[in-house]
C-alpha cells in the first residue's frame, strides 16, 4: 500500500508539472507540441538519473526509486498525449510537424536516457 501511495504522490506531481509545461510551451511553436516534447526528453533523461545513480551507488531506496521513477516520471511524461498529438497532426496534413515530433522524440527520449545513465558512470 506504501507503494502506491508513492506511485500516486509523485504521479500527482509529474501530471501537474506536465499540465503546466503544456500550457507554458505548448503555443509557442506554431503546431508543434513543444510542451509534452520537452518533458517526455526531460523525463527520460530524469528517469536515466535515477535508475543511473540506483544502480551505480545504491543512492536511492527502492522507496525513493517508486516515488521519482515510477510515479513522477510516470506522471510527468505521456504517450497517451504524445499519440494523441501525433493524431491531431496527422488528421490536421501537418506531416512535417507529425514526421518531426515522432521522430525527435523517440530519438531524444531515447537518447536522453542513455545521457542520464552515462553522466552517472562518469560522476
Amino acid at each position: 500500500m506504501k507503494h502506491v501511495l508513492l506511485v500516486f504522490l509523485g504521479g500527482g506531481l509529474g501530471s501537474a508539472l506536465r499540465y503546466g509545461f503544456g500550457k507554458w510551451l505548448n503555443p509557442i511553436m506554431n503546431g508543434f507540441p513543444l510542451g509534452t516534447f520537452s518533458v517526455n526528453v526531460l523525463g527520460s533523461f530524469i528517469i536515466g538519473l535515477i535508475l543511473g545513480l540506483s544502480l551505480k551507488q545504491n543512492s536511492f531506496s527502492e522507496t525513493t526509486v517508486i516515488l521519482i521513477a515510477t510515479g513522477f516520471c510516470g506522471g510527468f511524461t505521456t504517450f497517451s498525449a504524445f499519440a494523441f498529438e501525433n493524431y491531431e497532426l496527422l488528421k490536421n496534413g501537418d506531416f512535417l510537424n507529425f514526421g518531426l515530433y515522432t521522430l525527435a522524440s523517440l530519438l531524444l527520449g531515447i537518447l536522453a536516457v542513455f545521457l542520464g545513465i552515462w553522466l552517472v558512470k562518469i560522476i
